[in-house]
């Protein structure tokens, strides 16, 4: 098996140290980007949107934040009449904790399609998933919000019955999101696929390839 070389505790710890002082660079380089993400403008909502919530019930906009000021919505790819479950929307939504603390800083996570209610409940009853899940089926949003058919997360903040749109990131933006991602970026084999910087010899596969929805894994 390859594997990285073995070294004494010193070396090992020197080595770690210096690695260390990166971390920190970076953690602080994040922070910085985090204060810039909080001075970003925001733009006001002007369209009356309808969705479905989970039961079944019709919300407007303010509705989907539940009394809530700020709200992360993330765009599950789930197109009406399409059987085919995305991948990586399935295994990030596997990911999600529970609201608790998001709550408790006045902040609602929830995940929304454009499959109809009937085509989402069937999904998220096969995974059992309890993040509330709404239907944008039959409104603009997706394309006002310039997602398309793709996924993504947004960030709302609601200000009384005035709705804002604060943010949008998609891709890589999205992934680093995962706890599964995040633990395997902290092992020596990482995740293991071919974009990665890995010494050589490291196993390595098609980006993705390996994931499976969560009831396929054999």
């Amino acid at each position: 098996m390859n594997r990285p070389e073995v070294v004494s505790a010193d070396e090992w710890q020197a080595a770690r140290d210096a690695l260390l002082v990166k971390e920190k660079a970076l953690t602080r380089a994040q922070d910085a980007l985090a204060a810039e993400r909080r001075r970003l403008p925001v733009v006001r909502i002007e369209k009356d949107y309808r969705f479905t919530a989970p039961d079944g019930s019709t919300v407007d906009l303010a509705g989907l934040f539940d009394g809530y000021r700020q709200l992360v919505i993330y765009h599950f790819m789930l197109a009406a009449g399409n059987d085919h479950i995305c991948g990586g929307c399935a295994t990030f939504t596997d990911n999600i904790p529970g609201q608790v603390h998001l709550n408790a800083r006045d902040t609602r996570l929830i995940l929304m399609s454009p499959a109809p209610r009937d085509e989402i409940d069937a999904v998220r009853d096969r995974f059992g998933w309890a993040t509330p899940w709404y239907s944008c089926h039959g409104t603009t949003l997706t394309d006002d919000f310039g997602i398309g058919g793709g996924f993504a997360l947004s960030v709302l903040l609601r200000d009384g019955d005035e709705v804002f749109r604060s943010y949008t990131t998609t891709a890589r933006g999205v992934d680093r999101l995962r706890q599964d991602f995040s633990l395997l970026d902290l092992t020596p084999y990482g995740r293991q696929e071919e974009w990665e910087d890995s010494p050589e010899g490291w196993p390595q596969d098609p980006t993705m390839s390996w994931l499976r929805l969560k009831d396929e894994y054999r």
